[in-house]
């Protein structure tokens, strides 16, 4: 998910050891082990509930596959720093999970091993997730469960407003209008000026058939405008330029902000409150017969190239256990996530009606690497600068993204 930007960290960085459920804290620093019956892991669940419900998934591949594992979680802004650093010194781990928009980058460095060398079957997964974990044509990695952005909404303030949940823009416009009122806004979002607020951009941009390559299309310039517009009326706060995700999360459970985008990670602190009453839906469309199209976030598991043919052999069959349909659905259920196999779909959001709408998105959902691979990065970064140059009246809609790629 992209909860978080990458931050520029210093040259020399500490793994953290986590000694979990089963999982030895040995001296091996998350580099491969020689020893044929243990897995050395890396990933960046340092936080509950997430790190111990991943790690109860680990254990439980780890036990079918009759191995130890040998685990290492790294903060989430210093892991892409430490990978890079690790494969220079070629101590790499023998399962290594990466937040999906970053596999390229490794891929291109020669770190990862494609999945096809041992006969793994990607099959049934998302396109958009196969899309974030492809690179020149192979599969690197794959997800158990993906996430992606919908509308939430207040349904008891819609509902005294005698106001129905806005499908399009026009209604999303009007109707945060109407719901705004002294220090309530109709809608909350994030438009700081980080990669959060680029992620949440790209529903608007994609769903109005703009791409990240040409952001000075009119297609990203009406996306924009529909921003400022919002901001200009009053029905959004100036804010909207400082707030992060779980600060929208909440302005929305305080009762500021009657809608918010936001993603499904944030269902259990809503649920958390009993007075709160909210639904979810996609995110609205500009015009009629457009598909709602929302960014694909998630965690995908990959197999380093560590020169040990044995271990990468097993390290490829841990991937196929902890993306199998029993972990898929059980990992989802748990954390909010969606299931990567469009065929359990169904079968989930019975388990988890909350879901529904956020599964329904991930069935379009997009990879953010999908167009530009590795330079991604670049255009997130003019992405948000534009936004913050439009949003403060610095740039018209129409040239934001210009003058942000101009510097």
């Amino acid at each position: 998910m992209e909860k978080k930007h990458r931050l520029t960290v210093l040259a020399s960085l500490a793994l953290v050891p986590l000694a979990l459920s089963g999982c030895s804290a040995g001296g091996s620093g998350g580099g491969a082990s020689s020893d044929a019956d243990t897995l050395s892991v890396v990933d960046y669940y340092v936080n509950d509930p997430d790190q111990g419900l991943v790690v109860a998934a680990l254990d439980k591949c780890a036990a079918e596959l009759k191995v130890k594992l040998n685990r290492t979680g790294v903060p989430g802004k210093d892991l892409i720093q430490k990978v890079l650093q690790m494969s220079s010194s070629k101590t790499l781990p023998d399962v290594l999970m990466l937040d999906n928009p970053d596999l390229q980058e490794i891929a291109s460095s020669g770190g990862l091993t494609p999945l096809s060398q041992f006969n793994v079957d990607t099959s049934g997964f998302a396109q958009g997730i196969l899309d974030a974990a492809t690179y020149k044509g192979e599969v690197y990695g794959l997800a158990p469960t993906v996430n992606t952005l919908g509308l939430f909404v207040n349904k008891a303030m819609l509902d005294e407003a005698g106001l129905a949940i806005p499908t399009t823009w026009d209604e999303l416009k009007t109707t945060a209008k109407a719901l705004s009122s002294g220090d309530r806004y109709g809608l909350a979002f994030s438009s700081i000026a980080t990669y959060e607020g680029s992620w949440q951009f790209l529903p608007f941009l994609w769903t109005n058939g703009g791409s990240e390559d040409k952001l000075d299309s009119p297609e990203a310039a009406e996306a924009l405008q529909l921003q400022v517009d919002l901001v200009n009326s009053g029905a959004a706060s100036k804010s909207v330029i400082n707030w992060s995700q779980a600060d929208v999360k909440d302005q929305f459970m305080a009762g500021k902000a009657a809608m918010m985008i936001n993603g499904p990670w944030q269902i259990p602190a809503l649920n958390a409150d009993p007075s709160l009453t909210w639904t979810s839906v996609q995110v609205p469309i500009n015009k009629a017969g457009q598909t709602p199209t929302a960014p694909l976030g998630g965690e995908v598991w990959t197999v380093p190239q560590t020169g040990n043919k044995e271990k990468q052999a097993k390290a490829a069959k841990f991937v196929e256990c902890i993306t199998s349909d029993d972990n898929q659905l059980s990992l989802a259920e748990s954390r909010f996530t969606v299931p990567t196999k469009t065929a359990l779909a169904a079968e989930y959001v019975q388990k988890v009606p909350d879901m529904a709408a956020f599964t329904e998105q991930v069935a379009n959902a997009r990879s953010r690497t999908g167009i530009l691979g590795e330079d991604w990065p670049k255009a997130a970064t003019v992405m948000y600068t534009g936004i913050q140059l439009a949003l403060t009246g610095k740039e018209s809609a129409s040239d934001a993204f210009s003058k942000a790629k101009a510097g």
